[in-house]
């Protein structure tokens, strides 16, 4: 006799585990980089298209992993990290169908791909890839289900699919009172007891160093980077500069950030009068970078601001975080420069630029010690004889020199750099500023939006008795001629959809995701407080919290074992429909004793109820040759259980 184990799948049940391994496959192959999905999703179809009827021959089999394998990890630059795992994970999975032909192998498919769910939480958390999670979930226990009747036999009168979907989410409803009980009751920690790895495969946001051509990538992601909440006034939106890493040293082609800034206390400041008050929502970016409007009056905790004015965060970002922040336009900014940093900022290394340094010395022969005329040169340049454009070729050694006399089209990218380099030839210190710029207001939340591609680049220079300046150049273009913008470009709000869809859609969609990041991904000590408010337990402490806690598990285990204990156990249907049968004629008295057969019931039913003898005599008949005298085929026992279904006492 054949191990179950061993037992060939039938098309039905093997149609079964392959859909319900790539739905759980789904959410995944979503988090990964386009050209990884895309691969593994087409990858996974001709697998199990070609491996449907028998085998894929052994050279294939081995051929198909190392492939896969090899992609992940060349994506990756063969650095390893939490998406290169999942990567990984999806490979395997993609491959999988090609050796699923018993029951073994369809247990071992659908246990493998219940990990794809759980590691797309360690790429994204949101509503989308956990409503495709729980979907690929309930398929792949509904397919156990499957395999399980296959095991038993039970094959000729298999439960429709949504009777055994069904089974699925009543199962889960069980669960649903524990699960919420931990996670609304749980006590929150104020930092994790344990971190996830970083990821390998970078992707687009603001960064400590600015080359040549790398901010293409991330002017064209139209991925939210962050939300704001006003309480009160709010700027306007040529005045919303979202301040983010300052660049402050140069070597000719990259600006990068001088990091030991970070350890020094914040410059003195003297805040405008005007003031804003507001709550920022981040998406996560795995590093330690903010932003604030310029510039910040107050800090969170969690926080600290480095004497340039940028702010960091304690934690890595690896989740949605919301911060507090008070911010107001700058009086003075560091009106007193120090030796050191002024060195910094009129830094240029040798033998990079001579014709804009040659520029910028006859700038200052001709202007004296008028800095402000200075700046005011190089901005009339920009506005008289530049243009604006994305399509740019890439700058060679003199970078700057290119931009300044030869193309004069480009991007925030090319003013920026062009425009601090003018500077510091001129002797004014000058630096690079780069964060976002701007937002897109949402009339349904009423607050604004700030995608990656509103990614900026600006300059600051020190003026005597002002300090710190903003300046930016790439405004100084004049609007005809501006020539390729980010609207014409970027396929719409939030991805390839956004061509397609109205607004109104993408509008409701990120109010949504933004509720589900205030109801669920941002749920803290302080969420957790104002939930318990309307109970009146809004002052608990650690130790009645924990108490709740246990007494709220208890309970629900108490909800889950009684509603076990009251389930049905009997796996055969036949056996569950007699059951019920027997279960409606004890409720008027009528039921069977444990100890009386099939036939001597129906004759002591016969005696009170002479309507439904001879129906019953029938059934109970059929059920006896069922039971012992050798099953019925599939066909005649599901017409015994509709039979033993529609039969009621009295009829």
């Amino acid at each position: 006799m054949m191990p179950a184990r061993g037992l060939p799948l039938d098309p039905r049940s093997r149609a079964w585990a392959l859909l319900a391994a790539a739905t759980c496959l789904l959410p995944l192959l979503l988090q990964l980089p386009p050209e990884l999905g895309i691969g593994m999703a087409v990858a996974t179809a001709l697998v199990a298209v070609a491996s449907w009827r028998r085998p894929l021959p052994l050279a294939m089999r081995l051929l198909l992993p190392l492939v896969l394998v090899a992609a992940v990890l060349s994506r990756s630059h063969f650095a390893f990290g939490r998406d290169t795992a999942c990567a990984l994970l999806a490979a395997m999975l993609a491959i999988k169908p090609a050796e699923t032909f018993t029951l073994r192998d369809g247990r071992s498919l659908l246990g493998f791909a219940l990990f794809a769910p759980f590691a797309t939480f360690l790429l994204d958390q949101g509503p989308v890839s956990l409503a495709l999670g729980l979907v690929g979930s309930v398929l792949a226990l509904a397919a156990l289900g499957r395999l399980a009747e296959l095991e038993s036999g039970d094959t000729g009168h298999p439960l429709p699919p949504w009777r055994r979907m069904a089974a699925v989410l009543k199962l889960m409803a069980i669960g649903l009172p524990l699960a919420l009980a931990v996670f609304w009751l749980f006590p929150r920690l104020a930092t994790p007891l344990w971190g996830t790895p970083q990821r390998a495969m970078a992707r687009p946001g603001l960064s400590d160093h600015m080359a040549p051509g790398q901010w293409i990538d991330l002017l064209t992601d139209d991925t939210t980077a962050l939300r704001v909440q006003f309480s009160g006034a709010t700027p306007p939106t040529s005045q919303m500069y979202w301040r983010g890493p300052v660049l402050s040293n140069f070597d000719g082609r990259t600006w990068t950030q001088a990091r030991w800034l970070q350890g020094i206390p914040a410059a003195p400041v003297r805040p405008g009068p005007t003031r804003w008050d507001y709550t920022l929502e981040v998406e996560p970016t795995d590093g330690r970078q903010l932003v604030a409007l310029e510039l910040p009056t107050s800090i969170p905790d969690g926080t600290q601001l480095s004497l340039d004015y940028g702010l960091y965060a304690r934690q890595p970002l690896t989740t949605v975080t919301h911060w507090r922040m008070h911010s107001a336009p700058p009086a003075a900014f560091e009106p007193q420069l120090r030796r050191t940093l002024r060195a910094m900022a009129l830094a240029l290394p040798a033998g990079y630029n001579p014709r804009t340094l040659a520029l910028a010395r006859q700038w200052r022969s001709q202007d004296g010690n008028n800095d402000a005329a200075i700046v005011q040169r190089a901005l009339r340049l920009f506005h008289d004889s530049f243009g604006y454009t994305l399509a740019t070729p890439l700058a060679g050694r003199n970078s700057v020199d290119e931009f300044l006399f030869e193309q004069k089209e480009g991007f925030c990218e090319h003013f920026s750099s062009a425009f601090v380099v003018l500077m510091r030839a001129a002797g004014i210190p000058a630096r690079v500023v780069t964060g976002y710029v701007g937002g897109y207001r949402n009339p349904i939340g009423q607050y604004w939006q700030v995608r990656r591609s509103d990614a900026h680049a600006w300059a600051e220079v020190w003026m005597a008795g002002r300090g710190w300046v903003r300046v930016d150049p790439t405004a100084a273009v004049a609007p005809e001629r501006i020539y390729d913008t980010l609207a014409d470009r970027a396929p719409g709000a939030e991805g390839l959809l956004g061509a397609w869809l109205p607004t109104p859609v993408f509008n409701a969609s990120d109010w949504l995701r933004r509720g589900w990041n205030d109801f669920a991904l941002g749920f803290d000590a302080i969420h957790q407080r104002q939930l318990l408010q309307p109970l009146g337990l809004d002052e608990l402490d650690s130790g009645r919290l924990v108490a709740l806690f246990c007494t709220a598990v208890a309970l629900a285990l108490f909800w889950m074992a009684w509603l076990t204990a009251r389930a049905e156990h009997e796996p055969d249907p036949v056996l569950r429909a007699w059951h019920r049968l027997d279960a409606r004629y004890a409720r008027i008295g009528l039921g069977r004793e444990s100890h009386e057969p099939a036939a001597d019931w129906a004759e002591r039913v016969s005696l009170a109820d002479a309507t439904a003898a001879g129906q019953l005599r029938q059934l109970s008949w059929r059920f006896n040759s069922w039971r012992y005298a050798g099953r019925e085929p599939g066909r005649e026992a599901s017409a015994l259980i509709k039979a033993l279904d529609r039969h009621r006492p009295g009829r």
